[in-house]
């Protein structure tokens, strides 16, 4: 119900009463403009004057019939001219009556999933405010031409005097009986869509010069109140870290400081004063490196400027120092001097493959592809962000990732995503304080992966989701993305004297104190506290600044460039002073080209602005990079030059405002002592009762979260971009088969092809050492599946608090299973990342820390994509095969999940058999004797089986007491059970011999065939255990996310 009629001159209340506004008031000097040609001009321009013109006040209103459908009213004579100075154009875009309005379904439909069930509809406008020299035939051809569909949509025309007062301004066809409420983002806030909107205007009218902001306008019936609109608001239509969506005069600028730097008095503080300092500065700091802090000063014999302590916040940050995983780690029975070099690379070390080129050194670990290029392939991790602008931070996840491509000097072919979540239908009212909805948070990061990538023009052709309630508070996202580059213009040492030239977006206050917010857990006051720490993206301003990038790579016998950096976490702080590590640099940091005034030297210095990389560049190449880089309108700003004595130099309109020694800055971190410990979990096998008949427990599997059908987001995806995706993430007769991974051709003139893949299952993280472990098996056999080999690893591992010795010791037992598990298949890890303290902490002290989260990607080879096997089967009467053990393991597998048991083993590696039986798989794919292949993974055999069948469009007839087994075993078991090191296979009879031949010596069985009926049929001794119609199994998969 309407609180207020929405035509009301003097507005509505929306949002909270303490959030309403008064009217906004234009005041027209009489002596200027005489009433009779106010009341003209006005009335022309969609102005409704309700009292005499002749008043200096005149409060605004719109009337409809002025400004008709697809035209302008334009105002009579030059008369305009006289309010141009406080008006702009506004343009509404709509959809046209009949034509179905998608944005305001969606909304519907998350309404009624809110639990708000009054809603009888919702409309969206699209908003564009427009100021700039325009006629009205101009604003005519901008909105027909540029912003509007014709086919669908119509344009309306305002002039409006405020970007503040459209819900005064009755946009569009206000109804009464409905709410309207209008978004935008708040000031300082990147607006993507205005950029490129203002591009496409100037390319259609030259020699205008614009400016542009967006918003959106809803209009929302039914029978709700004040209280469901502001809920509707806050959890659906903003995100209250960069939006709002009724303030009238918000702005973030708080006014121009009179100094430039404010001096910290650390000299004099006590333990509990430096503790202090740490906290309300948000620099996440423990006692003791705050206490080497102030020796360091004591020793220069003064105290430190704010810049410089936000220098090495940022460097000494969790995110950007690996504090933990270079740690010193005491356990009950050992010392473990880093996890990092002990265990992850320390595998790599010790298997010394001369195809890995770079790793552990760059933004990205590098491996040879073929005598001329290499391959650049990194996995970052978004989750903070994600937490609380989950669109944005699914989104700049992408956009950072791609940096880290770029930052080897790599062009980006591939994006990757793995999301966890907590469940879909979790209950609204069990959402701890300060956290968004599940089903929200998804929709929002798959949102913000597309647009990202999309617009990029990197195909998504590879990842995963998952589900649990231990995701509700900290949602995972795991930002891949791989790139070529011809390997003899790999360069990463700037030299003295090379200009520090600032390249792509403008820097803002977003994105301050990320990587020091990153590493701290998550509660319900993150939301305010750690507000200016989520980043905007624009992907369209990192495609032009990356296609710049790569021409100055390619132009002449060398790049034009000695070294290049993604401006990232901890901003120009961490690129900078991680370039001139070695050799110092000094910066102008008021020639940093600012989105927004009221910047102090210090926020410009951290600032996580996104889409902004840093170059160094030879004095004598500078003009050739600066003309490439205004070629793709981009900014390219020189800002300094690196030095040769060490330190680090910031300066501020000519006065030094900070200046750091790069041996203390980098080496000066003291090094941290930990604790872990670490019991194996016991949990006794739960008693399951057998039955004769699974299917209705295949069924649950199959439209369980983790492992129901991701369609609704891999088609959000252009994973067809480029022309490179050889192998696509969907496959089969009808395109919608799960594939174990994507198989990439990254030269046109060439059938050498690349395999991506990855394995992951926090499921298993009662035993860490055997979760690690299975997730570098998967990884390793879903690249297998498609043919791959020669291949190297990443590692992610997604932890709690690392400050609890239960945490910090499963993280030891996991790294160790990284260990052994890459040296056991000779994969070497050549990159990764860690993200620490993902919990979240409750009102009552009480936290959820997530699942421990470990993801492996895999990158191999394969020689010729044409031999690439996918894994839906391809016509009746051929053979099945199993290849691997079937054993009594399971301990997380997703039966005990759908069917409520907790206890079992969790499954293990055979380190000694699973890399010899993967080799002879690879042979018998390179002879062509393997039709179709599938991993057992989640869900084991029949979901393998179901998965085979119903991308294929062919039934399967498989016999149970055929199947390679350790021990007597269960049918449930069989069925099930998710063992490791596992490949069902379609051959053809004509093959099975040679098959047999090249796999003798490894645990294979044929165990049935395909058949031309549209069925699965799963027998135990001839009896059937598991029957079902393949249609039925394909709509029960699909069904679960048909959103």
């Amino acid at each position: 119900m309407l609180h207020g009629n929405p035509l009301a001159l003097a507005g509505f209340p929306i949002g909270p009463p303490e959030m309403w506004f008064t009217p906004h008031v234009i005041r027209l000097s009489e002596a200027a403009v005489d009433p009779e040609t106010t009341q003209q001009v006005l009335s022309n321009t969609g102005f409704v004057t309700p009292r005499s013109v002749g008043h200096t006040e005149v409060r605004q209103g719109f009337s409809p019939g002025h400004i008709d459908k697809g035209r302008v009213t334009k105002p009579v004579g030059n008369t305009l001219t006289s309010l141009e100075r406080f008006g702009m154009w506004m343009v509404e875009i709509s959809y046209k009556p009949g034509a179905m309005d998608p944005v305001g379904l969606g909304v519907t439909r998350e309404i009624a999933d809110l639990g708000i069930k009054d809603v009888e509809w919702v409309k969206s406008r699209k908003i564009y405010m427009i100021s700039g020299d325009f006629t009205g035939s101009d604003i005519e051809e901008v909105s027909r031409r540029l912003l509007c569909d014709s086919m669908v949509q119509e344009y309306r025309v305002a002039w409006v005097s405020s970007v503040e007062n459209l819900l005064d301004v009755g946009v569009g066809d206000l109804q009464t009986g409905c709410w309207v409420v209008e978004t935008r983002y708040r000031p300082g806030v990147n607006d993507p869509e205005a950029v490129s909107t203002q591009q496409g205007i100037e390319v259609l009218i030259p020699g205008k010069t614009v400016s542009v902001q967006t918003g959106m306008v809803y209009l929302i019936a039914g029978e709700i109140g004040e209280e469901e609109i502001v809920k509707i608001c806050e959890k659906i239509l903003v995100n209250p870290l960069i939006q709002i969506y009724r303030y009238k005069a918000y702005n973030p600028v708080s006014g121009v400081k009179t100094k430039y730097v404010e001096t910290i008095n650390l000299l004099d503080a006590d333990l509990a004063e430096l503790e202090e300092i740490s906290r309300a500065r948000m620099l996440a700091l423990s006692l003791d490196e705050m206490g080497r802090r102030k020796e360091y000063y004591q020793k220069l014999g003064r105290n430190p400027t704010d810049i410089e302590l936000e220098a090495i916040a940022q460097t000494w940050s969790e995110h950007c120092m690996d504090k933990t995983v270079k740690a010193i780690i005491k356990t009950p029975d050992s010392v473990v001097d880093s996890i990092l070099k002990t265990y992850i690379m320390g595998a790599t070390k010790k298997l010394g493959k001369p195809w890995c080129l770079s790793v552990f050194e760059d933004d990205a670990g590098l491996v040879e592809f073929d005598d001329e290029l290499a391959i650049a392939f990194k996995v970052e991790t978004h989750n903070h962000p994600t937490a609380l602008d989950p669109y944005g931070g699914a989104g700049t996840g992408s956009g950072g990732v791609f940096r880290d491509i770029l930052g080897v000097g790599a062009k980006p072919i591939l994006s990757t995503d793995i999301l966890f979540f907590g469940p879909p239908d979790y209950p609204h009212e069990k959402l701890p304080p300060g956290v968004m909805h599940p089903k929200r948070v998804m929709k929002s990061a798959v949102a913000g992966i597309r647009d990202y990538g999309n617009r990029m023009g990197i195909p998504t052709a590879n990842g995963a989701i998952g589900f649990d309630e231990r995701y509700v508070g900290t949602p995972l996202v795991f930002a891949g993305s791989l790139g070529i580059i011809p390997k003899d213009r790999y360069v990463r040492e700037p030299n003295p004297g090379d200009i520090i030239v600032l390249v792509g977006g403008k820097t803002g206050k977003d994105g301050i104190h990320g990587v020091t917010f990153a590493s701290k857990t998550l509660d319900k006051e993150s939301e305010q506290t750690a507000r200016g720490a989520v980043q905007i993206g624009s992907p369209i301003e990192e495609k032009k600044f990356a296609d710049a990038l790569i021409q100055a790579r390619d132009r002449g016998d060398k790049p034009l460039y000695t070294a290049v950096k993604d401006c990232g976490g901890g901003g120009l702080s961490s690129a900078i002073g991680e370039m001139a590590h070695k050799i110092g640099a000094e910066v102008d940091l008021d020639k940093v080209p600012l989105k927004e005034t009221g910047m102090t030297p210090w926020m410009i210095w951290v600032s996580e602005s996104q889409e902004r990389m840093v170059l160094a560049v030879p004095a004598e190449n500078l003009g050739k990079v600066l003309e490439i880089f205004r070629g793709e309108n981009s900014d390219a700003t020189p800002i300094g030059r690196f030095r040769d004595d060490g330190k680090l130099v910031l300066r501020y309109k000519g006065e030094v405002v900070g200046e750091l020694s790069t041996e203390f800055l980098h080496r000066g971190l003291p090094r941290a002592v930990k604790k872990a410990r670490w019991e194996k979990k016991s949990f006794s096998k739960p008693v399951v009762e057998e039955k004769e008949d699974y299917t209705e427990d295949l069924l649950k599997i199959l439209g369980s979260p983790n492992v129901a059908s991701k369609e609704w987001v891999i088609r959000q995806y252009d994973h067809e971009v480029q022309a490179r995706t050889v192998v696509k993430p969907l496959q089969g007769v009808f395109c919608d088969g799960p594939g174990d991974g994507c198989v990439l051709k990254p030269r046109y003139d060439s059938w050498r092809g690349v395999v991506v893949s990855n394995g992951g299952n926090p499921l298993y993280s009662d035993d860490p050492y055997r979760m690690a472990l299975s997730a570098i098996d998967e990884a390793i056999r879903n690249n297998v599946a498609l043919g791959g080999r020669r291949i190297a690893l990443l590692d992610n591992f997604a932890w709690g608090n690392p400050d609890f010795e239960d945490r910090l010791g499963s993280l030891v037992e996991a790294a160790r299973g990284c260990y052994d598990g890459a040296i056991a298949f000779g994969t070497p890890f050549i990159s990764g990342k860690d993200s620490l303290n993902n919990e979240y902490i409750l009102e009552d002290g009480s936290s959820i820390p997530v699942l421990p989260t470990l993801i492996v990607s895999a990158v191999g080879i394969i020689p010729d994509v044409r031999k690439a096997v996918t894994m839906d089967l391809k016509r009746g009467g051929d053979l099945v095969y199993i290849l691997g053990v079937t054993r009594d393991e399971m301990g997380g597998s997703h039966y005990y999940k759908v069917n409520g048991y907790r206890g079992g083993e969790i499954p293990t590696v055979d380190l000694e058999e699973a890399p010899k039986s993967f080799e002879a798989l690879t042979r018998a794919i390179d002879k062509g004797l393997v039709e179709a292949c599938h991993d057992c993974s989640e869900g084991g055999l029949a979901v393998a089986a179901a998965e085979m069948g119903f991308a294929g469009g062919f039934g399967l007839d498989i016999e149970l007491a055929k199947i390679p087994a350790d021990g007597k075993l269960s049918d449930s078991t069989k069925l099930f059970s998710e063992s490791n090191s596992r490949f069902l296979l379609e051959v053809r009879p004509e093959n099975a011999e040679a098959f047999e031949r090249v796999m003798a010596g490894h645990r294979v069985a044929r165990i049935g065939q395909t058949t031309l009926e549209k069925r699965l049929v799963i027998r135990s001794n001839n009896n059937a255990v598991v029957e079902a119609e393949l249609e039925k199994l394909r709509e029960t998969w699909k069904k679960t996310f048909k959103w």
